[in-house]
């Protein structure tokens, strides 16, 4: 129950047919492999770049008051970028 049987295969497959014409249907198929190819090659692309190794990252310390004149520069900064109100 729900599978697609070999009747509804062949009438799909004729659909197919009638709209894509018998010169048509090589150009489709194989634009739908190199689809799949490149899709694949993808995936496989981006799971190696996963498994690359971490950079380490470069710890930095600063006092408070240095971070406090950060946020603050940053607050200033964003309310010069931001839209005026009405």
């Amino acid at each position: 129950m729900g599978g697609i049987g070999a009747p509804e295969l062949i009438i799909f497959l004729l659909v197919i047919l009638l709209l894509f014409g018998s010169t048509k249907l090589p150009k489709l198929a194989k634009s739908l492999g190199e689809a799949q190819k490149e899709f694949k090659k993808g995936v496989a692309e981006s799971e190696a770049e996963g498994k690359r190794p971490a950079i380490e990252e470069e710890k930095v310390t600063m006092t408070q008051s240095q971070l406090d004149a950060l946020l603050a520069e940053r607050e200033a900064e964003a309310r010069r970028n931001s839209p005026p109100s009405v």
